[in-house]
């Protein structure tokens, strides 16, 4: 629309294009320099928490060194220094990706990082799997039932998934389907053989299914998928419910706009406005809290990981938190920040893309 005098006129489509992407260009890029504060700030207060009760090595070894020995291996790892320079030397390590030697077996941190990170990280995919096969479709018969007994019984079944701890859970599972039932492993990531076979392989992964599919053994294969069974089940079902609770509330919402009533309106059944027309905006809530769905995942697989001794970073970091190796709990530590804020920043991406809102 043009004004006679030209004072009002509306933006071209070119310009509007030019000014849609300027805004989530800008938006990307603010989102990505705050990783940098957000890691920043945690690896922070990891260092200075670990130091609250000492130096890591009077932590680790105190009372099985003689004090002559404790003070000279004090000396040595720098731990007599003031502790911000320790502190801003940590920092410049951490930034060349030298996360220290653990104390407590005398391995590179970055070492133990590479080793059992990919089992943590195959435990959460397969937790989320678990969670968007059992909270996307019960979310929406919750929400296609709205009021009724079926909904009624699912709003119960969200509220028990998130609000049980993990490590029950995991119990109760390995109780019910290994030890009664008998029919999954009770631990492990597979059996002994299954990981002898696996380490045949060159350049293996880490993931043990992908390794397995390599190798073309159905047997692996299936053997590392019944071990996955239950950990991925303990850890998903924390997350499922969150996302039955989110996809009710939201298809609800949606079943009331004005584009369902038209539909309905025209004679769409129930079923179809549901699956087609209420799903689909359903999810983009779901997209934008996945991101704290993992640090959610991160923190639950150190109980899921130590209940059913699947060696990740949880098991490990466990492992070092008994054996007080400070080192290896703040290098271990700072990588998951990592991994959860480039994740938070992976799902704005996705978040701006699909629903510009997001981004104002």
């Amino acid at each position: 629309m043009h004004c006679n005098d030209g004072s009002c006129r509306n933006p071209t489509p070119k310009a509007a294009r030019r000014s849609g992407g300027g805004g989530l260009w800008r938006y990307l890029v603010i989102r990505f320099l705050l990783i940098i504060p957000t890691v920043f700030i945690l690896v922070t207060m990891v260092f200075f928490l670990m130091r609250l009760t000492g130096d890591p090595i009077t932590a680790a070894l105190g009372g099985r060194l003689p004090a002559d020995q404790l003070a000279e291996r004090i000396s040595a790892a720098g731990y007599d220094r003031p502790l911000f320079v320790q502190y801003f030397e940590f920092l410049g390590q951490i930034a060349v990706g030298n996360f220290g030697t653990t104390i407590s077996d005398n391995r590179p941190v970055i070492e133990v990082l590479l080793t059992y990170g990919s089992a943590t990280l195959e435990l959460a995919i397969y937790a989320l799997i678990v969670a968007f096969i059992v909270g996307i479709p019960l979310g929406m018969l919750a929400a296609a039932r709205r009021d009724r007994w079926q909904d009624a019984g699912l709003r119960v079944f969200a509220i028990l998934s998130y609000a049980t701890p993990v490590f029950f859970a995991g119990l109760l599972l390995k109780l019910i389907f290994s030890v009664w039932l008998g029919i999954l492993p009770v631990a492990g990531r597979a059996s002994t053989g299954t990981e002898l076979t696996l380490q045949t392989i060159s350049n293996p992964s880490g993931i043990y299914l992908i390794d397995a599919i390599r190798l073309g053994d159905p047997t692996a294969i299936s053997d590392v998928l019944a071990h996955a069974v239950l950990p991925a089940i303990a850890l998903g079902l924390l997350t499922a419910g969150v996302f039955l609770r989110l996809v009710r509330t939201n298809v609800i919402g949606t079943l009331g706009s004005g584009y369902v009533d038209a539909a309905r309106s025209r004679g769409v059944s129930e079923f179809r406005l549901v699956t087609k027309h209420a799903y689909r905006p359903a999810l983009i809530p779901i997209i934008t809290v996945i991101g704290l769905q993992i640090a959610l995942l991160l923190a639950g697989a150190v109980l899921t990981e130590t209940t059913f001794e699947w060696k990740g970073l949880g098991f490990m970091l466990s492992e070092y938190l008994k054996a007080r190796d400070f080192v290896a709990v703040q290098g271990i530590v700072a990588l998951l920040a990592v991994i959860v804020a480039l994740t938070n920043f992976i799902v704005d991406i996705i978040a701006a893309i699909i629903d510009p809102r997001v981004r104002y």
